[in-house]
């Protein structure tokens, strides 16, 4: 499995057979010229998540890609072509498998309405097991052997995280939602989850696609 991370929370996955891409949101733009994508998944309706300016720009680029997200997205931006992905359920894409997780946007604090969020889940035989949470941390999938990790948000603090990610004890992982904080504040989350928690963190800034475990 190759992976790389494209700013923010967006991330480009490629499998053997399947390029997917999760979460082209207006905190990057490494992502608007991506061809030849299966697929596009938006984890949850936040523009850091969905470009609504960009996105249509790059489903022309990928007319064959299929578009799953979570039910608010389709309020909220025009995609057409769009499936609604529920917590729950699952999509197949040739010999990969996508499983949504989840279903509720972490609370950033009670006076803003909670939205809605899909973590999810891609297995193909013979790769490792890879896991986008979008903006929650509540729910915790199994046999993930790579993971994708918020690395700071107004919804969640670093005892959350690294309880989170101890809990899915994946092989290794990577930081994402990393758009609102600083060098300083990226390393300190990065040096504490490589100290505290059994996940291998590797820094995918600006590397392009990277090969990471294999089973």
């Amino acid at each position: 499995m190759k992976i790389a991370h494209l700013g923010h929370a967006c991330v480009l996955v490629e499998t053997a057979t399947t390029r997917i891409l999760f979460d082209p949101g207006n905190f990057s733009n490494q992502w608007h010229d991506l061809e030849d994508l299966e697929a596009i998944v938006v984890t949850h309706a936040h523009p850091d998540h969905i470009d609504p300016v960009n996105i249509a720009g790059l489903l022309a680029l990928n007319p064959q890609a299929q578009i799953l997200v979570e039910p608010a997205v389709l309020e909220m931006v025009p995609l057409p072509s769009a499936q609604a992905l529920t917590a729950g359920s699952t999509v197949d894409l040739g010999a990969v498998r996508l499983e949504a997780v989840g279903g509720l946007h972490a609370l950033i604090h009670r006076d803003i309405p909670q939205i809605g969020n899909i973590g999810v889940v891609v297995r193909e035989p013979a790769e490792p097991t890879f896991c986008h949470p979008g903006d929650a941390l509540d729910v915790v999938p199994t046999g993930i052997d790579i993971l994708a990790t918020p690395a700071h948000g107004p919804w969640c603090a670093m005892k959350e995280t690294i309880d989170f990610v101890r809990a899915v004890g994946a092989k290794q992982g990577f930081l994402i939602h990393d758009g609102l904080i600083n060098e300083r504040g990226w390393s300190l989350t990065f040096n504490r989850l490589n100290e505290m928690t059994p996940t291998r963190f590797l820094d995918l800034r600006a590397t392009g696609l990277v090969d990471l475990v294999t089973r």
